[in-house]
C-alpha cells in the first residue's frame, strides 16, 4: 500500500511539474510575438473620429457609425479584451468545451494575438494561438503547451483566414471600419452593405448586416478555408453579435457567435463573451 501511495504521489508531482514547464514554455512563446506585435504598431493617420467622413456612405453604415461612436473621441490605435465561452473542437460532432482568452489587437498595420486556453478535462488544457501579422497568419495548439496538434503558419489561406477574423472582429474596435481606417463600403440595401479592406496583397470582402438598432448583428464571408481533419476546406463564414453595451466611449457587442456553413447545414463553433476590453 505504501508502495502504491509512494507510486500515485510521484505521478501527482510530475503531472504538475510537466503543466507547469508547457505553461512556463507557452507564456515564452506567447511574450515574443506579443513582443513583434507591439514593434510593428503605426500611429493612427486621424488622432480623433470626425463624423463629417461618414457623407457618401451607405445609409446603414452612417446610422451604426452615429449609434456607436462618439463624433471627436479618439481612433483606437490598440485594444486588449478578455473572453470567456465555448468552443467546439471537432469539425463533424458536438465537442464542445470551456475556454477562456486575451486578446491583444493593432489597427496599423492590421495584426492580432489571441491567446486561448481550452479546458479539456480537469488538470488537461489545450493552449491555442491565433494569430495575424505583418501578412503572416499563425495557429498553433498544444496540449499542456507541449505536445502539437496543430501548427500552421505563413501566408496563402492561413495568413487570409486570419486577416478576415480581424477584420470580422472589428465591432470590438469599430473605429477600424472608418473610411479614414482604409475601408471602403459599398451600398447592398437598407439592412447590409459590404466592406473591404486590404493589407499589402491581401484583399477581403465581407457582407455586414445591421439590426433595427442600427448596430452590427452579424457578418458573412462568401469562402474561408477551414481544417477538417488535416485538411483546408473552403466554406461560408458567419458570425452574430448581441448584448451590446458600451465600453470606452462606445457602443460593442459583449456576446459572439461563429459559425461554418457547411452543405450538411450550419456549424456553429464559437460561443464567446467579453469579461473585460481596454482601448488604447
Amino acid at each position: 500500500m505504501t508502495s502504491i501511495l509512494w507510486v500515485g504521489q510521484a505521478l501527482t508531482a510530475f503531472a504538475i511539474a510537466l503543466s507547469a514547464y508547457g505553461a512556463a514554455r507557452w507564456a515564452d512563446s506567447t511574450r515574443r510575438l506579443l513582443a513583434r506585435l507591439a514593434d510593428s504598431l503605426v500611429p493612427a493617420t486621424a488622432p480623433r473620429y470626425d463624423a463629417a467622413e461618414l457623407e457618401g456612405l451607405p445609409a446603414p453604415v452612417q446610422r451604426y457609425f452615429r449609434a456607436v461612436l462618439t463624433d471627436g473621441q479618439p481612433i483606437i490605435s490598440a485594444v486588449t479584451f478578455e473572453m470567456a465561452g465555448t468552443f467546439n473542437l471537432s469539425a463533424t460532432s458536438e465537442q464542445w468545451k470551456a475556454f477562456t482568452s486575451q486578446q491583444h489587437v493593432i489597427i496599423r498595420r492590421p495584426g492580432f494575438v489571441w491567446d486561448a486556453r481550452i479546458a479539456m478535462l480537469p488538470g488537461l488544457t489545450v493552449r491555442v494561438v491565433d494569430s495575424y501579422m505583418a501578412g503572416q497568419g499563425l495557429l498553433r495548439a498544444a496540449i499542456l503547451g507541449l505536445f502539437t496538434v496543430a501548427d500552421l503558419s505563413g501566408e496563402g489561406e492561413i495568413a487570409r483566414g486570419e486577416f478576415m477574423r480581424f477584420f470580422a472582429e472589428a465591432v470590438w474596435y469599430p473605429t477600424a471600419l472608418l473610411p479614414s481606417q482604409g475601408v471602403r463600403w459599398a451600398a447592398v440595401d437598407e439592412r447590409s452593405a459590404k466592406a473591404t479592406i486590404a493589407d499589402g496583397p491581401l484583399t477581403l470582402t465581407l457582407l455586414f448586416r445591421f439590426n433595427d438598432e442600427g448596430l452590427i448583428d452579424s457578418f458573412l464571408a462568401e469562402a474561408r478555408g477551414g481544417m477538417v481533419g488535416k485538411e483546408m476546406v473552403m466554406a461560408p463564414w458567419e458570425g452574430s453579435f448581441s448584448n451590446y453595451r458600451a465600453r470606452d466611449g462606445m457602443r460593442v457587442p459583449t456576446m459572439g457567435e461563429v459559425a461554418w456553413l457547411r452543405p450538411e447545414g450550419r456549424k456553429p463553433y464559437f460561443r464567446g463573451r467579453v469579461t473585460a476590453l481596454r482601448c488604447e
